[in-house]
């Protein structure tokens, strides 16, 4: 699974969706022909990604290049069940990447254009926040 191999701060503040602002980074595809670009916002956790990578080369059958455009380094934390109050932050319990509408998460390439969307389709149902498939030829 996707984790950070070092941090500079080993437990971050939750930080709010305050009016969730369109991303400003990854927008464009940059690799690959095909891509999957989120809708709304959502916090995509390291096994959701692996998830999903599984679907994109299985469904592939190991051809073309996959792309994952996002990398989970926001670490999130959780107590333990039946711990009182108090006692101060729980320990690192997973990493998630904050996902803005219209960033892209993934791109495929080196297949034919209904086989990259029948796979990214696939894989829209192992994540969190909505998105749509786009390609280059779209655009």
């Amino acid at each position: 699974m996707l984790i950070p191999k070092k941090v500079k701060h080993r437990k971050w503040h939750k930080g709010r969706a305050r009016n969730i602002r369109k991303a400003s980074d990854k927008v464009e595809l940059a690799f690959g022909r095909y891509g999957l670009k989120a809708t709304t916002g959502c916090w995509l956790s390291s096994r959701q990604i692996e998830a999903t990578r599984r679907v994109l080369t299985r469904y592939t059958r190991r051809g073309g290049k996959i792309w994952i455009r996002v990398f989970p380094d926001k670490p999130v934390t959780k107590k333990g069940s039946e711990v009182p109050m108090g006692s101060g932050k729980g320990t690192v319990d997973h990493y998630v990447v904050v996902v803005k509408p219209g960033m892209i998460m993934f791109e495929m390439d080196g297949i034919p254009a209904d086989k990259a969307k029948e796979a990214l389709e696939l894989g829209r149902f192992k994540l969190p926040c909505r998105s749509k498939y786009i390609s280059k030829e779209q655009v």
